[in-house]
């Protein structure tokens, strides 16, 4: 009797097919995620005028840092005696020095030794850095103890005394300047470097690798280094623009490049004995200064919060 009230079980296994028929299909995929083409890119860039002002500005300093002469024809060590101490002309954008030489051109040609020296920082430390973090955060233990007592000696120095001490060491010029500025930003990124092989080093996806019986190398390169090089990444961009703050603090202090070369700290260093009859000669190229900071840090921002996004 029971099996008539519930039927045959066959038959009842069934009959959803049956009710559904041929008519059933299989939803379609959605739509692939489109790139941004260029109108978009430009419509979000319009919407953000400081974002794109200081794109323009980084834009310009790198142009002038490898390609000077498509700003300025003029040769920044030679000088006119009798049109010394220019003020800010057509003729001379950013007025002349002592000797007569234009000062427009000093701080373009300078934009090379700078960012040379502001690149060379930021890698020593992305590198240097990022190496004692991941070794720290992927290896753990005893290893992990010892180099973080290590990072917290460097951060318990001011940066620019570490710096000081580090050229003092080394000697002057510019590549040394860039040694000690990038040494001294080493505990940042080892702190940065080893929080996020932590966070990527716990994830599910990490523990199933393991699991599967990766080997350590294929998870290091494989999951743990790309999920963690974002925030190192902006980082770096970030580091950038302080890093030039402390290259040009250090060739204000007559550490870097010797004279005549038209370093944007010994330019600076230069004009202060001239501040009451020729305001431009520091004025003008403390302003590049600021401008190519301030531009960097707002990139920055933008790249930090659409990795945050990303998250």
């Amino acid at each position: 009797m029971s099996q008539s009230l519930l039927g045959d079980p066959a038959e009842t296994a069934l009959a959803p097919a049956r009710q559904a028929g041929p008519q059933t299909e299989a939803p379609a995929p959605g739509p692939a995620r489109r790139r941004p083409d260029v109108r978009e890119v430009l419509r979000f860039l319009g919407g953000r005028p400081g974002l794109l002002l200081s794109a323009v500005i980084l834009v310009l300093i790198v142009l002038a840092s490898f390609r000077p002469d498509l700003f300025t024809s003029q040769d920044p060590l030679k000088g006119v005696p009798s049109h010394n101490f220019s003020a800010p002309s057509a003729r001379h954008w950013f007025g002349t020095d002592e000797l007569g030489r234009d000062v427009f051109s000093r701080v373009v040609h300078g934009a090379q030794l700078s960012l040379k020296a502001t690149l060379i920082a930021v890698l020593v430390a992305f590198v240097v850095g990022g190496l004692l973090g991941v070794v720290a955060g992927f290896v753990g233990r005893w290893v992990d103890d010892v180099l973080m007592r290590f990072v917290d000696v460097l951060l318990s120095i001011p940066a620019l005394f570490l710096s000081l001490a580090l050229v003092t060491a080394l000697g002057y010029g510019t590549v040394k300047v860039a040694v000690a500025v990038g040494i001294a930003s080493v505990a940042s990124f080892a702190r940065v470097a080893r929080s996020e092989v932590l966070r990527v080093r716990q994830a599910v996806f990490v523990e199933a690798s393991r699991s599967c019986g990766a080997r350590w190398y294929s998870v290091l390169g494989r999951h743990v280094l790309p999920g963690a090089a974002g925030p190192v990444i902006v980082l770096a961009t970030l580091d950038f623009g302080t890093s030039i703050l402390a290259v040009s603090a250090l060739s204000f202090l007559g550490y870097g490049a010797p004279p005549p070369a038209p370093e944007w700290g010994t330019l600076i260093s230069e004009g202060r004995n001239y501040l009451a009859n020729a305001w431009w000669l520091t004025a003008l190229p403390g302003l590049a200064i600021a401008a190519t900071v301030l531009a960097t840090n707002r990139v920055a921002r933008a790249l930090d919060g659409e990795w945050a996004r990303r998250r």
